[in-house]
């Protein structure tokens, strides 16, 4: 192992775990790209708006998470990687300045942007890698070759006109979450050996953790703006309260019992770089997609809580946390080889709300979802005390 470059690696101790100042510097960057994203899609809500905002989701999380997988194997107090992260977190403003244009024309911006966080982030890792840790060297050379025919596909939809834009972003993305499933398979090389990095499974869980906290964070930013400047309306504060309510429970559900079992499984697994894709590559996506839903619906609350409710409304208002209490569920089913019936019948309870969508005011359909999103919390509270008791 290269002596100079041997303390750019994580080293394996206590602290190591523990997620380092510049990480939680470069987490701010995606509270602005959260909010920006929130808003935009607060203003008019369509099912085709809804197909875009799932595709900036997928976007900002598998930028994000990538970030963090690096982070989790180098040493972000060093300063070369502390320049990372920095030239990171200016790309990353960019994006969030562009991400509401992306359709029209701002779409090369958000596609160079994207594209330069990606690749300049796998190509560090390369430089990192070479010389102190072979078998990483050679993963992260098959990861930036499957990144760089994403880019591609990003920068050719950053230049195509809207329709075929959408066709060549969405094909970019299935490139990007099918790479880790197929071990980076390369023709003539075959898929990466399994368990290649080195992860840190308690730092992972910690800053997919912080994460969530940030979307709820971002839920309760978003709410406040838009309740302060609809003040006029009577029912406002009872709207807000409700909305806050809903944030505390997705917490509550996540953090009473699910996060801590998550961060043991991960870092007492004897094959963690799986494990870690399970917990949190994949199974965090539709947690933070759930919440970042839930904040547009309560924020269409606040704006429209008369109007009569409509699919494309129900899809933010009960898709939101029927997204969430299944990626809820899949942390803790992985986490403890159980799958809590309490989200199971969520999921059903809030698919059977759909039904009642037309007969009611927006703020009816928050409040059943509400409704649901308590009974699974009481629930799951009750059967663990129980469970404790008798154990």
């Amino acid at each position: 192992m290269s002596a100079d470059k041997r303390h750019w690696l994580r080293q394996e101790d206590q602290e190591s775990t523990k997620p380092s100042f510049p990480e939680l510097f470069f987490d701010l960057v995606f509270v602005f790209a959260l909010i920006q994203l929130s808003e935009t899609l607060a203003e008019d809500f369509t099912f085709g708006i809804a197909a875009k905002a799932l595709l900036f989701i997928f976007a900002l999380w598998w930028v994000w998470i990538h970030t963090t997988w690096v982070t989790n194997l180098l040493n972000a107090e060093i300063i070369p990687v502390r320049l990372l992260l920095f030239a990171l977190m200016f790309l990353g403003i960019v994006l969030g300045i562009a991400l509401p244009r992306a359709f029209t024309d701002l779409g090369l911006v958000f596609a160079v942007a994207y594209s330069a966080m990606q690749l300049g982030r796998s190509l560090f890792a390369l430089y990192a890698f070479r010389g102190t840790d072979d078998q990483s060297f050679r993963t992260f050379v098959r990861i930036t070759l499957w990144i760089f025919v994403s880019c591609v596909l990003w920068i050719a939809g950053g230049l195509a006109e809207p329709g075929l834009r959408l066709s060549l972003w969405v094909a970019a993305l299935v490139v990007e979450y099918v790479g880790p499933l197929l071990r980076y398979r390369l023709p003539g090389l075959g898929a990466a050996p399994q368990e290649t990095l080195d992860i840190k499974g308690e730092h992972l869980a910690e800053r997919c953790a912080l994460f969530v906290t940030i979307a709820l964070g971002e839920t309760i930013l978003t709410t406040g703006k838009i309740a302060s400047s609809h003040l006029e309306h009577d029912g406002t504060p009872l709207i807000l309260m409700s909305a806050f309510l809903s944030t505390v429970l997705m917490w509550w559900i996540y953090f009473h019992d699910g996060q801590e079992r998550a961060s043991d499984k991960a870092e007492d697994s004897e094959a963690p770089q799986k494990t870690a894709q399970h917990l949190f590559v994949y199974g965090h996506l539709p947690i933070v997609a759930g919440i970042i839903l839930t904040a547009v619906g309560e924020d269409f609350v606040l704006s429209h809580p008369g109007e009569q409710g409509e699919l494309g409304h129900a899809f933010a208002l009960l898709g939101g946390p029927m997204l969430f209490l299944g990626g809820a569920g899949w942390m803790k089913r992985v986490a403890s080889q159980i799958l809590p019936p309490s989200h199971i019948a969520g999921v059903i309870i809030l698919g059977l709300c759909f039904l009642a969508t037309p007969l009611l005011p927006n703020f009816g359909v928050q409040l059943l979802a509400n409704g649901v999103l308590l009974l699974v919390a009481a629930w799951e509270y009750v059967a663990l005390k129980h469970a404790r008791t008798a154990a």
